[in-house]
């Protein structure tokens, strides 16, 4: 939606003499060719309000101007398929989140091109954990559908979807906070006292995530922000700031929680909570509502406090949204949890986790 021309010679935009409206004022395009994406994604967006007011628009550019993120998602266009093209990416995602447009992604794989199927893998795992998740490409490349290149590939993309969709609930709620509070989705580690690197980035605050942006590689040298960072789904604690060497097998991307983390999930439909305990505890809280229009909502909040013998655990709730879910399944890391009690009775913990009814309170027995 930039006032671009397919043009066989001279300038590909309108001429300078273009004459525009500019609500009123008038002008040519010289005046008005950085505003056209953004008036356009404006014109848009409030097209929609008057025409489907119970609905949310949802609108996707690739122009804008400051002030675009009121209106529409952006992604970063149409970038190379190549190595130093995933590179880039990660760079103008971060500064496109700095900027704050957060609703931001890429073409994975690449736009013009066609990549490797090591590449499409380490696109596609990157891109799952940005706000913005599709596949696209030009017309004239080849197809790239996941069964198209090999079954290594199809079982790291079936691993990585999975992965997205069980987080959905935190990736909400960081949405729903992007929009009240400013708080980008994407950032990159020096804003939570971290190193400047463009080979990591943070998802919220609770996760560091670590793409793989070079060929052939099967480890990540991490650097890690200050306090306790638990590798994704393990009970071993690195302490930061640090480095840490993390193995990355071309199915699995690196990925780590900040210690003090309560993850909100979900889990074969159902809802879970991840418990990753720093030394004072741990919080967390979720968002959800009716999924379209302004109706219901409810926010929920957690605190994981210490205790002796084990850990209280505390649900405050908000909102006239009902509890969608049956109940929520607990699951501690760093600890082995024994087993959770709720007004008095017992709830064994089964495969590390425990399933509970809606609290206000439990007691998580650990073991030691």
């Amino acid at each position: 939606n930039e006032p671009a021309l397919f043009a066989a010679w001279g300038e590909p935009t309108l001429p300078p003499s273009a004459r525009h409206a500019l609500e009123g004022q008038g002008g040519d395009h010289r005046l008005a060719h950085n505003l056209y994406g953004l008036l356009m994604a404006r014109a848009s967006w409030e097209g929609f309000r008057k025409h489907a007011p119970q609905g949310r628009p949802f609108l996707l550019t690739r122009a804008g101007h400051a002030g675009v993120q009121r209106y529409a998602w952006a992604w970063t266009g149409d970038v190379e398929s190549t190595w130093e093209g995933l590179k880039a990416t990660l760079r103008a995602l971060l500064g496109l989140s700095l900027s704050g447009v957060y609703f931001v992604g890429s073409d994975i794989g690449g736009f013009s091109g066609n990549p490797s199927p090591e590449l499409y893998l380490r696109w596609f795992q990157m891109a799952a954990l940005t706000p913005f998740f599709r596949l696209h490409a030009a017309r004239w490349t080849k197809r790239r559908e996941p069964w198209r290149l090999g079954e290594e590939v199809l079982e790291g993309v079936r691993w990585v979807m999975a992965l997205r969709e069980r987080l959905l609930p935190y990736l909400y709620t960081l949405a729903h906070r992007a929009s009240r509070e400013g708080r980008p989705l994407l950032r990159p580690l020096f804003l939570e006292e971290g190193p400047y690197t463009e080979e990591a980035f943070l998802l919220g605050e609770a996760l560091l995530v670590a793409p793989v942006l070079e060929e052939g590689a099967r480890a990540k040298e991490v650097p890690l922000p200050p306090g306790g960072w638990y590798p994704w789904e393990e009970d071993r604690l690195f302490q930061g700031p640090t480095w840490a060497r993390l193995p990355a097998p071309l199915d699995r991307i690196p990925l780590l929680v900040r210690a003090g983390t309560i993850l909100p999930l979900l889990e074969e439909g159902a809802f879970a909570l991840h418990l990753y305990p720093g030394a004072e505890g741990a919080e967390g809280r979720l968002y959800w509502d009716e999924g379209e229009g302004e109706g219901a909502y409810r926010l929920d909040r957690f605190h994981l406090l210490p205790a002796e013998g084990g850990f209280r655990l505390l649900w405050q709730g908000e909102g006239d949204l009902p509890w969608p879910w049956e109940g929520v399944r607990l699951r501690l890391f760093g600890k082995r949890l024994l087993r959770a009690y709720v007004e008095g009775k017992a709830h064994a913990a089964q495969g590390g986790g425990v399933l509970l009814p809606p609290f206000r309170e439990a007691f998580l027995e650990v073991e030691g």
